[in-house]
């Protein structure tokens, strides 16, 4: 039997003092270096983080061997990019020591402010550079496919964004895997830059796309994952165990979707899992939410999963996934694992 040593309750304190080691994996079958597991702006959307302690998450993160951090054009108006880029030039780090993603759809309130077209995706990325006070991103991603604007207008955009030396690479977030290989055709057809990465989300209750679509498209085209949401929203922690707890997230304005989710009837058969989930973590001598991170990284084709956190404790936490280990030792069922996944056991 495979043997474990309890973190479960670590203290603050030892996690500040322990450096983690993450593995940098190339971004699908690109040549750009991104750490196992990246920094989110999807608290600070919601306006849930202050500047102090969002530069104190960038800061851990960085001097754990986080390299990438992801935003949005569309987080807190704009704002998520501002702070972000604030940061980055307080902290004054080598700007060829990190990776900048963003997403461009929404915009603004005007239909030219909106989705994909040429027009959009340069005025846009453009806005976002201002605001991130950068040169360029190195990877810009479409933040859902745009069915108003063709197929060949998109890719000839991020094309020319790369060209210009706006960007470095281009992916997609949230597309099938049917519109990112009709991108790829498009891209071999007139001579253009295909996407790298697809951003999905990707947790113990949404599995099809990561686990099945996306290897396949890795291997013929080299498209790699970028997961987010790991938790399912905060689900996996067990936070929503006993209800919507005032000070979650489900309970912010504009998150009422997820409250409807918590308490939906598929909401309480996933909670339900959830508590078995934590009972296997308490034997492993983790946290559910380590187990969780760690579970993610392990699928085939997933270069980096990106952290939804919002203090200081969940990001020590969730960079101690590094420390779960797999081997022979559950059934894959019992924990939800991929069918190709061995089972699992903590080592340090």
């Amino acid at each position: 039997m495979c043997t474990c040593i309890s973190n479960a309750h670590a203290s603050h304190s030892f996690f500040s003092l322990f450096i983690f080691k993450l593995n940098k994996l190339n971004l699908g079958k690109s040549g750009l270096r991104v750490s196992c597991l990246g920094l989110g702006e999807l608290v600070l959307k919601a306006g849930g983080i202050f500047i102090s302690m969002a530069e104190n998450l960038m800061t851990i993160a960085y001097e754990n061997g986080v390299n990438l951090f992801d935003t949005a054009e569309v987080y807190a108006s704009g704002r998520a990019e501002i702070t972000l880029g604030n940061i980055i030039k307080k902290k004054g780090w080598r700007r060829s020591s990190f990776v900048i993603t963003t997403k461009i759809y929404w915009g603004g309130q005007a239909e030219t402010e909106r989705g994909l077209s040429r027009k959009h995706i340069i005025e846009g990325l453009r806005g976002s550079l201002s605001r991130l006070q950068l040169d360029y991103v190195d990877i810009v991603f479409a933040n859902r496919n745009d069915v108003n604007s063709p197929m060949e207008e998109i890719v000839r955009a991020m094309t020319f964004v790369i060209n210009q030396g706006m960007a470095m690479y281009w992916g997609t977030s949230r597309w099938s895997a049917m519109e990112i290989m009709e991108a790829y055709s498009v891209a071999r057809q007139f001579n253009l830059i295909p996407p790298v990465c697809e951003q999905a989300e990707y947790h113990y209750f949404q599995r099809d796309k990561v686990e099945v679509q996306l290897p396949e498209l890795y291997h013929k085209i080299g498209v790699g994952a970028m997961t987010w949401s790991p938790l399912a929203c905060g689900l996996i922690t067990g936070k929503y165990s006993d209800g919507v707890p005032e000070c979650s997230r489900a309970a912010m304005k504009g998150y009422q979707w997820l409250k409807e989710r918590v308490n939906s009837e598929e909401g309480r058969r996933q909670l339900a899992k959830i508590k078995e989930l934590h009972l296997l973590a308490d034997r492993l001598g983790c946290t559910a939410a380590q187990l969780a991170i760690a579970w993610c990284l392990r699928s085939e084709g997933v270069s980096s999963v990106l952290l939804g956190v919002s203090n200081t404790d969940q990001l020590l936490e969730n960079l101690g996934a590094l420390r779960v280990k797999f081997c022979s030792f559950f059934s894959p069922t019992s924990i939800f694992l991929p069918h190709t996944l061995s089972h699992t056991c903590l080592t340090m």
